[in-house]
Parts: structure tokens; sequence; C-alpha cells
């Protein structure tokens, strides 16, 4: 893109070295330049003055990017203390060295430990028993030498033990490289490849089944690799955009499923895993709508699937005719219920279920047909499927927290119906959950429907509207928000803070009518139940609007920048992370990752009741001159899932459009991706300036 004289000008002019300026020039924001870019659609005019950010080889960006990098620093140079503060509490609380509970897989047992000091886990196993000389199968931080950053995708490990597949990010655009490792000689093998989504072992222990992605990062091929090829045979493409391959393994090892899902429909593709170099067979044909999931025990496939069941039943059918015709129901539908997913072992099935924003374990004896639920003790907490990846086994594994009660690994037996307590993470310093309160509370949202709200504060908190208050939200993709264990919340709950976690329509908390309430053309609903919430905590004097921080990440941050719009004057700090906000224009190019797919999320804008639609909510769309609250935006550079550029725009129209003098800083981590930094330390100093940040808002000072 080319540009005028002035327009260099501007963008040197925020890039000067902060060496050679005055403590007031460091403080003046950086004034990203304009360059109108006009487009009409449906008869609109539409105007993008910062769309020259999408350049990402452009040098003008990344100084810009700088720029505000410098401009954040400055501006928050007074809360370094409480920031450097707030990452100590941290560490002290965490046991820098450690180790995780062993998982028996074959003849080995798996584990990763960390060492203090470095970034990465070490992950090992030993053979027989817990007592054999250990093997690093791993070691990330080797790996990660030389590296801004270091994902792990895919770990799984050959049926005879004796070859690892992993999966490498080295940049977070979150692209992986497949590769092989013989756990025998700690060689990798020369049986690399790129852009890997999802790999399954077949039984013959020298064939693997890949995924890769295109342009847009949709897994779009499957192919089947015999170790040592060079030829690669495709199996399958899936040309509709709407979809997504995925491949997997049934816990009994016994079959090799590939999927093909849309958000709201399922094609499932099986292989026997002794049969590599066969074809796969589909399962149940698309049906647009017919969302299922398959698994595999002793002969029979069992399907949670929503035909006929909003929240999904389960049924079984043999596999040599698992025809609808042939189904038989082991779970049926409940209205106020939803199966979240099942694991099958062989003799027992465990369900997993959730109902008012709570997740329940049901165990089933396939034997006497009789079921046990797994029982949790507070009104407010999450449970998790654990490792199991044993198939003939009577044990259950499985992780419980609260907002109170650290992460917690409990094997139960499906025979005798005990719970056993192996592991609770470690708080170091004199962590006392007794000190700590948490409730469920009820929010009435607009049109009246009651929106369920998960707080925890400090004992002794006295409602008289003084406390401050940290709401988070989400509500998007039917994704459940979960109450669990945070080391770093705990610098929050002990200066006051009250925590808040809104289950807002969108998300899955309430089942997939909750869902479906609060996205396309029912999206505000997320909003309004959001702003609902906000509102209740006040009136009931749980906080005050001085004393309110809300915060929100990726589809989470379309939210905060939504109701910001909404309602600026409800909100004292907001802190927006890899924010979603630039829907229309996102959702106007397909070649960007997840556009196509997402369709079915966010509707799509070339429709004109649909652009309609989104364009009274899209939070870049509808900034306007009025007050606004304090805002930290974050983002990465190489985000692949929320392209840096869409906050950036959004900072720099923000600067230009409100009216306020508030805070307002962009802070870019210019190595990482959507999950911000890889490595620990780093993860928790940047959880450190984020809540230095809001506490400052807030007049917490130390």
């Amino acid at each position: 893109m080319k540009t005028n004289t002035l327009a260099m000008m501007m963008v040197l002019t925020v890039t000067l070295d902060t060496n050679a300026q005055t403590q007031s020039e460091r403080a003046a924001p950086p004034l990203a330049k304009k360059l109108a870019k006009v487009d009409t659609i449906h008869g609109d005019v539409r105007v993008d003055n910062y769309y020259w950010l999408r350049e990402k080889s452009n040098p003008e960006v990344i100084a810009y990017l700088e720029a505000e990098n410098r401009y954040t620093e400055a501006v928050t140079q007074p809360i370094e203390g409480l920031r450097d503060t707030i990452y100590k509490e941290i560490l002290s609380r965490i046991k820098q060295t450690d180790l995780s509970v062993p998982y028996k897989l074959g003849e080995y047992w798996y584990y990763s430990r960390t060492e203090e000091g470095k970034q990465y886990p070490i992950y090992c196993r030993k053979r027989g028993t817990m007592e054999a000389p250990e093997q690093v199968t791993l070691d990330l931080n080797e790996l990660a030498k030389g590296r801004k950053f270091l994902g792990l995708g895919l770990y799984m490990v050959s049926d005879d033990g004796n070859l690892l597949a992993y999966s490498l990010d080295t940049t977070g655009f979150r692209q992986y490289q497949l590769g092989v490792k013989d756990l025998r000689t700690d060689q990798v093998l020369p049986d690399s490849i790129g852009q890997v989504n999802a790999a399954a072992w077949a039984a013959d222990n020298k064939t693997l089944f890949y995924v890769k992605e295109d342009h847009a990062k949709r897994p779009y091929r499957i192919f089947r690799h015999v170790l040592g090829s060079a030829n690669d045979e495709l199996l399958f493409e899936e040309k509709d955009e709407l979809y997504r391959i995925w491949t997997g393994r049934s816990n009994d090892k016994k079959m090799i499923f590939m999927g093909s899902s849309s958000a709201i429909t399922d094609e499932v593709h099986y292989l026997p895993s002794d049969q590599p170099a066969g074809m796969f067979r589909v399962l149940y044909p698309r049906e647009v709508g017919h969302e299922y999931s398959v698994e595999h025990r002793e002969g029979l496939f069992y399907v949670r699937t929503n035909k006929g069941a909003k929240n999904f039943r389960l049924v079984s059918a043999p596999v040599a005719s698992p025809e609808e015709k042939n189904w038989k129901e082991l779970l049926t539908h409940r209205p106020k219920v939803k199966l979240e997913g099942f694991d099958l072992f062989k003799n027992h099935a465990v369900f997993v279920e959730r109902e008012d924003a709570l997740i329940r374990f049901v165990v089933h004896d396939f034997r006497t047909q009789k079921s046990n639920e797994i029982r949790f003790p507070e009104p407010v907490y999450s449970a998790f499927p654990s490792n199991n990846p044993e198939y003939n086994t009577t044990m259950f594994r499985y992780s419980y927290q609260s907002f109170v009660t650290p992460s917690s690994v409990f094997d139960y037996d499906m025979e005798t119906g005990k719970s056993t307590l192996l592991k609770q993470t470690q708080v170091l310093g004199g962590y006392d959950p007794q000190q700590y309160a948490s409730e469920r509370l009820y929010a009435r949202a607009a049109d009246g429907v009651m929106v369920p709200v998960s707080i925890v504060y400090t004992k002794g908190m006295r409602r008289d509207g003084s406390n401050p208050l940290l709401l988070y939200g989400y509500g998007s993709y039917g994704s459940s928000q979960s109450a669990t264990f945070s080391v770093a919340r705990l610098s929050l709950l002990d200066r006051g803070v009250i925590f808040a976690l809104a289950h807002i329509r969108g998300g899955g908390d309430l089942g997939e009518e909750w869902r479906d309430d609060g996205k396309l053309l029912k999206k505000k609903n997320t909003f309004t139940d959001f702003i609902a919430c906000a509102e209740h905590l006040i009136r009931e004097k749980y906080t005050s609007k001085e004393k309110l921080a809300i915060q929100g990440g990726s589809a989470g941050g379309l939210l905060i920048g939504a109701v910001l719009n909404m309602r600026p004057d409800l909100f004292k700090v907001a802190h927006l992370a890899v924010p979603f906000v630039d829907v229309i224009n996102t959702m106007l190019d397909e070649s960007l990752p997840l556009t196509v797919g997402e369709f079915l999320e966010w509707g799509n804008p070339k429709k004109k009741d649909e652009y309609e639609y989104i364009k009274t909510y899209c939070p870049h769309t509808n900034i306007e001159r009025k007050p606004y609250p304090a805002m930290l935006i974050t983002t990465s550079l190489n985000d692949s899932q929320v392209m840096y550029w869409e906050p950036a725009k959004y900072t720099a129209k923000m600067r230009a459009t409100r009216t306020d003098k508030t805070v307002l800083v962009l802070k870019t981590n210019m190595g990482a991706g959507h999950g911000g930094a890889s490595g620990r330390y780093d993860a928790y100093k940047e959880q450190a300036f984020n809540y230095a940040f809001l506490l400052s808002q807030l007049g917490i000072a130390k």
C-alpha cells in the first residue's frame, strides 16, 4: 500500500526512541494515520480508516504496534511495583518443581513434571512401576531454546509403546508440525508433516492418519501415512467450507474415526484400527441439523445424538447393522439436562451431564444396568473427566475444583462407588480455603430469563456497595463457563475484590436452548444478559458502578466491546483480551481462518438481514463520540483466531472518537498467539500486569 510523506511522518513520530523523549511526550498516545477504505454493501456505505493495519509485513504497522507498546509502558509505569508484587505473590503460591498424577497406558506410567526456573513441562514415562528409571519422552524446554514461543499439540504413543507422534507450534499461529520420535533410540524420524491439525495411530504401530489445514486454517483433508513413506494417500477432502475434518481413536482402540462437522451438523466415518489399509465407511450420512458423536464398545457403536433430543440422548447400535432402525436407547432426552459427553469402559459407562450450569458424572454398570451419581460438596464447582486411556479398568479418573478448592485429581472405583483423592494442587504460603466463600446468584434479564452468576469473595465481605468487583463473561459457541481455581485470582480476593462469572446466553451453561438464544439473530441476548448481571450485582450492593471492572477474551472480548458501547456508564474499567471486535469486516472476509464456518454462529453479513443485525452490535462499528471507561486491550501479533489488527483498529478508532480522557492502552505480545505467552513464567507476568492495571483503576495501589 502506498503512503504519502505526511502519513509516513505521522507514523515515524510515534516510533521515536523513548530514551530521546520527555516524560510528557512519552505519555502522549500514538495517533494512527487515517487512510480511508470505502466499501458499499446492501446500499450501506462503510468507511474503514484503519484497514491499512492489516498489512503485517508493512514496517509502518509494526512501528505503530511498538509505539502503542511504548505508550502502554509509559502510562503504566506507576503500577510496575504492584505488577511485580502480584507476580511474586503468584510465584510464592505455586510449587515450581512438581509432578503431575501419572496415568497408565500399556506397560508404562506417563506423567509430566516441572522444574523451578524452567518455562515448560518435561514429559516422561516409567515402565511397569513408578519406582522404575525415568525416560524423558519430550523436554519442551530443550525444544524451546532460541524460540519466543512453543506450544505442544498432539502427544500420542503407538500401541506398542515404541513411537511418539507429537506436534509443535513455534509461532503462536496454531500451525503445528507433526513429528515422530522413536522412544527406543530417542531419535526423531524423518516423518515430518506440516499444518497437521489432528492424527491417530492405527493398530499396526506404523500407520498414521492425519488431518491437514487449508490456507484459511480449515482442517479439510485426511491422509494415510505409513512410516518411511514419501507418498501419503489422500483419503477424503471436505470441499464444503462450512465443515471441518477431525480424526480420533475409540477408547477400546478398536476403531479409528474420521468426522466432518459444521457448527450444527456431524458426519462420522469409521475404520477398524487393525485394518489400516482399508477405507473409511460412513456411519450416518450428514443431515443438516443432526449433531452426533460416536464411541465403540464390545461390538456396538454408542451414539450421542440430538435427533429428537435437543439436549442429546445416548443410543447404541450393532457395528454390523448400525442403521437408525436398530438404535437402542440407553439414556433418554431430558429438557433441562444436557448430555455433554460420555466415556466408555469394558463394563461401565460414565455420562457427563450438565444441569443449571453444573457438571455431574453418572456411572452406569452394563452388567447390572444400575447407575450411580458422583456427588460434589460445593454449591459452585467444576469437574472434568481426566486421563482415562485404559479400557479394561474399574477406575474412572476425574478432576474437581472450585473457586476455593484447588485442582484435585480423583480415582473413582466404579465397582465400589468410592472416590480416592490422588493429588490436590498444593498452594504454598498458608492458603486457607475457609477464608473464602462462593455462591450462586440469579439476575433477571430484560426478557425475564434468570441468568446464573457464580461469585467468590473473602469471608466477612459486607454488601454495602463499596466492594471492587471483577465480572467475567464469554457467552458464545455453546461454551460453558466453569468455576475453576486460580492462584493468581487470590491476589484479587485478598485485596477485597469480588470475582463474578456470568453464565450468559450463547454459552452452553443451561443446555442447547440457552446456546441458541444467544447466537445469530438472538446474539444481543448475550450482551443484555451481561448487563443484567452487572445491574443485579450493583442493585444487591455487592459493588457499585465506580467499583465495577469487566473482562472477557476472544468472543468474550466482543461481549465486552458490545456492552461498553451499550452501557459505558455502568463500568469503571474493562479488559478486552484478544477481542473479536471487528465482526462485520472479519465475517465479510472468507479468506480468514474460521470465517466461513462461523456463519452459523454470527451470521453472514452478505445476507442483508444478518448484516443489519450484526451492525447493531459490532463493537468497532458502534464506537461513538461519548465517554468510555478506562480500557486495557491485549493481543498477540501471531494470533490466528482473532487477527491482531482487530484490537489495533479498535484502539485507533476508539482513541480518535471517544470524548473522555480515561486511560486507553493497547498491549501487543509481538511473539505469541491467541493464548498469549507460552512459557508459564511469561504467562504469570502477563496476568500480573493485567490484574495490576485493573486494580489501579479500581483505586487499589498496592
